[in-house]
């Protein structure tokens, strides 16, 4: 079983506390519902998921090409199962809204 990190870091921007505090209080197999800003060129919408946490953990990313260790991001992410069954993960950012009980 996985257990939430103490902090929960953002490469870049800083995460509203409530959707921290939430994320870490949440345990596996509490319903949630996570809602996203997508955008492609000048279009933006929302799009939702909802699912059962399974918990939080860090995606460490990079590029295509060797580079200095400072340079990767570590990004959080949260896993879930959808209400289908398929195992999931969402990274989440500034702009990510986590509401429990979907």
């Amino acid at each position: 079983m996985e257990t939430a990190p103490p902090k929960i870091i953002l490469p870049t921007r800083r995460l509203d506390p409530a959707v921290a505090d939430l994320l870490r209080a949440l345990k596996p197999g509490d319903k949630i519902k996570i809602t996203q800003a997508v955008r492609v060129g000048a279009k933006k919408w929302n799009a939702e998921a909802t699912g059962e946490f399974r918990g939080l953990a860090y995606l460490q990313t990079g590029v295509t090409t060797e580079r200095v260790k400072e340079d990767d991001l570590v990004v959080p992410v949260v896993r879930f199962t959808k209400p289908n069954g398929e195992l999931t993960s969402i990274s989440i950012d500034e702009n990510t809204k986590v509401e429990r009980g979907a």
